[in-house]
Formats: structure tokens, sequence, C-alpha cells
């Protein structure tokens, strides 16, 4: 199945941001209109930490694995996602890009390694929902940030 990518451009500097999407516990804010019930575990930030939830998508609830496999502050981060019964692994990739009149420009891209029947039968559809849902995630996660970075980080 091909990726799906959303991307915003947000006022903050890359290294505001990067600071923000490194603390798993932050992602629940600006993605709990599709993702609940979130238990964490590992670290709080950085490679290992890790979040167990349910995604309602669809019409279809799924308790999904997020893990943080890899960082390159304050440019990249990367997840993968485990869901399905271990029938779907995906990588979520998060790269943030300074924008020449300042701010950043923050990509989301969504891969799936292993997907089951059902979604690559369905794939056109699968996709559009994801992009749909992320796209918000992208609305949500500029206005986050911006709560974030005018409350001095907390």
């Amino acid at each position: 199945m091909r990726s799906v990518t959303v991307s915003i451009d947000v006022p903050e500097t890359p290294e505001q941001v990067y600071d923000f999407l490194d603390v798993m516990a932050h992602h629940e804010r600006f993605t709990n209109h599709y993702l609940t019930d979130w238990q964490f575990s590992g670290p709080g930030r950085g490679v290992g930490s890790c979040a167990a939830v349910t995604a309602s998508l669809g019409g279809t609830k799924t308790d999904v694995t997020i893990e943080v496999i890899e960082t390159d502050a304050p440019r990249r981060i990367v997840e993968r996602n485990v869901s399905a019964s271990g029938r779907r692994v995906a990588r979520g990739v998060y790269i943030i890009e300074p924008l020449p009149t300042g701010g950043s420009r923050v990509s989301f891209t969504y891969t799936w390694v292993r997907a089951p029947l059902a979604d690559r039968l369905l794939a056109p559809a699968v996709r559009a929902t994801m992009r749909r849902a992320n796209r918000t995630v992208m609305q949500r996660l500029a206005a986050e940030l911006t709560r974030h970075v005018s409350a001095g980080g907390s």
C-alpha cells in the first residue's frame, strides 16, 4: 500500500516542535479524536517511549501499540505501530523542517509495512480515511504547539 503524508506549517522553531513531539504523552492531546485509552510505558521521551491506544477509524476499533524506534533531533522521529494482532505493522515518521521565513513545516508520513487483506483490498478508502484523520491531527498539533509554547513548555 502506498504511504500517506500530511503536512502543516507552524510558527514554532524546529527545536520547539521536536521538543513537544518527543514527549509521547503530548501526542494524546492532538490525536485523541481517534486514538483513545492512552497507556504509556518506557521512557517519557525518545527512543523506547511507548503507548498502547485504541484506534477508532472507519467504523472499527483496534488496539495499537506505538513505539518510538528512532530519533534525529530536531529533525525526525520514527514510530513503529503494531495493530490487528500483529497483522498490521506500520511506520509513522515526523519530519520537521525549518521554513525560510521562520517557523517549521511538520510532515507526518504513515507507511504500511504489513497490512491485513481487508486493508489491501480497500486500500483507496483506507488511505483516504488515514489522510483525513491525519490532516485533523496536523491542525490539532498546530493548536497544541501554540498552547504549549505560550505556556512555557509545560
